[in-house]
């Protein structure tokens, strides 16, 4: 499970630059997710220090399947990124993606939209993201 990524094409981040508050939320959600993830007991969660540098160096959503390529050389079966698209300084999109590291097919998607840019905002949709996505029973299976 590798860290979220922002990909902010809002007016503010165009002038500003990137926020350590967003920097900050974005370490906090991808440790949320991992902790999500290994408390549900569905995943074992892999320490990802080997490929961390080239992960953080590389945009994990189009970097033409480097993220399976990292996941294959820690050992992983699937790769899990994630990305928090800011629109504006009031709307935002959460992501996730989890890909077969073998084959690098898309086994899951998931995003959810919400509004308000603080800590509060980014945890309680990554919260909605595990509860009724990620870890709910069945979502994805055919129907």
């Amino acid at each position: 499970m590798f860290d979220l990524e922002l990909f902010d094409t809002s007016l503010q981040g165009e002038m500003k630059g990137p926020q350590a508050d967003e920097q900050r939320r974005l370490r906090d959600v991808s440790e949320q997710l991992r902790k999500g993830l290994a408390d549900a007991g569905k995943f074992v969660v892999l320490d990802i220090a080997p490929v961390n540098a080239a992960a953080h160096a590389s945009n994990l959503q189009a970097c033409g399947g480097c993220d399976v390529q990292y996941a294959q050389r820690l050992g992983a079966d699937i790769a899990i990124t994630g990305v928090v698209q800011k629109v504006s300084a009031l709307i935002l999109n959460m992501n996730i993606y989890l890909r077969d590291a073998h084959t690098g097919q898309l086994i899951k998607a998931m995003s959810a939209d919400f509004r308000s840019n603080t800590d509060e905002s980014w945890s309680r949709t990554m919260s909605y993201l595990l509860r009724n996505r990620l870890l709910a029973p069945n979502y994805g299976a055919p129907q």
